[in-house]
């Protein structure tokens, strides 16, 4: 236990110094950039943990479940578009109860006839006439809405509603779908479990891309509404600004030059203040992770947790002893995935922008794994951490090759074309890095930096 603490003192120490050195070096803006898409990165990291690492359930759906809480985002914070709701508003609605009416029949007919044998042709009948009536209604909306100004609308916006409530529908949203999700796939094999889910996420980013009624599709959304302040807004505060100049005071009275003197207090204000916006988001973003850091450890300690890890180290041990594997897994399977829904909630309040085409595999699924394995499987401290390294390794893994190339290459003509090469080469040696750091760590820490510890209160 000692030596476990001595590990998490040591690694947590590292990275606020290494925080602490991209601020001096290169700017404290980016070092607070960094920090916050990590506590975001560990979030996510957080939610997969407890999938994999309380339960064994191997989810690669992630991307769909961070782009849901992105849908979120845009839904609660965006103020409505009145002409769209007048032009095909009612017809989306309608839609949706009419879809909402053809799966409750379906439901009601595969109970209540399961001994007729024309049941399925029943089903199947009544499913195409919903769909065909559903696209009746559907089409001419989706249409009537879209062109509602299209270069800046051309959708039916959301409710107007302060962005920090997106993180707990973005949240909901994700433990929603999940829900669906587990009742169909939770039954299968690990490795068909993984296909599933992301299939399944593919087809959520390719629906977010598409209708552009919901969320523009690939013209994006911006200027969604912040939890902080603006930039510009701090600028011209005279609170802000006397505050800059009271803790700048010292450097400022050496300047006699009244224009100078303007000038230079003009770019520290303009730096302080994307510096202040960035600490609010870090503020805001860590409140959050540590209340998810509280309630998974109070769960991992308690009999559901230990629950949880005796069906993920032996399922059929844990289904004799009269435990619901499948309900258990749908447990775990919601709440990750709700947590990765909170995560993508709040990745687009950062942004300020939802851009469907950015949710990518290797971001947003296959990074936030090697966080996982990287961290610690089963430990939630070692999963945030695992967020943390993984995310400042991808960011400063490009400028750290560009220093230690221009290093080693100073010696060489501008034009040589091996120093061209290797400077060219640049952006690849992120995934040496990142594939090197996944090496090392199975190598010599092989169930990650924060292994899991097994605690009973």
């Amino acid at each position: 236990m000692i030596k476990s603490n001595k590990i998490e003192i040591i690694s947590i120490s590292i990275m606020v110094l290494l925080f602490l050195f991209v601020g001096f070096l290169q700017s404290w803006s980016l070092s607070f950039s960094i920090l916050n898409m990590c506590i975001i990165s560990a979030i996510m990291s957080m939610g997969i943990n407890m999938q994999w690492g309380y339960a064994g359930i191997f989810n690669v759906g992630i991307m769909g479940f961070t782009a849901l809480g992105g849908l979120a985002a845009v839904l609660v914070s965006h103020p409505p578009i009145p002409e769209a709701w007048k032009a095909g508003g009612l017809g989306i609605i309608f839609s949706f109860i009419i879809l909402c009416l053809v799966f409750l029949t379906v439901y009601i007919i595969h109970k209540n006839l399961k001994k007729n044998k024309n049941k399925y042709w029943i089903i199947t009948l009544v499913i195409i006439l919903g769909l065909i009536l559903v696209n009746l209604i559907y089409q001419p909306s989706v249409s009537a809405i879209e062109s509602v100004n299209p270069s800046f609308t051309g959708f039916l916006g959301g409710m107007g509603l302060p962005i920090i409530f997106s993180w707990i529908v973005g949240g909901l949203f994700a433990a929603v779908v999940a829900f669906g999700i587990g009742k169909i796939t939770l039954g299968l094999r690990s490795d068909y479990l993984a296909i599933a889910t992301l299939g399944i996420s593919e087809i959520i980013i390719a629906i977010l891309k598409h209708e552009d009624w919901l969320t523009r599709g690939v013209k994006n959304v911006y200027g969604l509404k912040r939890p902080v302040p603006y930039e510009i807004d701090l600028q011209q505060s005279d609170w802000f600004i006397s505050m800059t100049t009271y803790f700048n005071k010292s450097y400022l009275m050496n300047i006699n030059d009244k224009i100078e003197y303007e000038k230079v207090l003009n770019e520290i204000v303009i730096n302080l203040s994307s510096i202040f916006v960035k600490v609010c988001y870090a503020l805001l973003f860590s409140i959050v992770l540590l209340i998810i850091l509280y309630l998974a450890n109070k769960a991992q300690v308690s009999p559901w947790g230990r629950m949880m890890r005796a069906i993920r180290d032996n399922e059929v041990s844990a289904n004799a002893m009269g435990k619901n594997v499948v309900n258990r897994h749908l447990q775990i399977f919601v709440i990750g995935s709700g947590i990765v829904g909170i995560a993508g909630a709040m990745l687009i309040t950062l942004d300020g922008i939802f851009t469907p085409v950015s949710f990518q595999p290797l971001r947003y699924t296959f990074l936030i794994w090697i966080m996982v394995i990287v961290g610690g499987s089963g430990n939630n401290l070692g999963s945030i951490l695992g967020g943390f390294v993984i995310w400042f390794t991808w960011v400063e893994a490009a400028p750290a090759s560009e220093y230690i190339i221009n290093i080693l290459t100073l010696s060489l003509e501008d034009n040589n074309q091996f120093k061209i090469h290797l400077i060219n080469s640049i952006p690849y040696f992120r995934y040496l890095i990142m594939g090197s750091v996944l090496l090392l760590i199975m190598r010599f820490r092989p169930k990650g930096i924060l292994a899991e510890k097994i605690r009973y209160s």
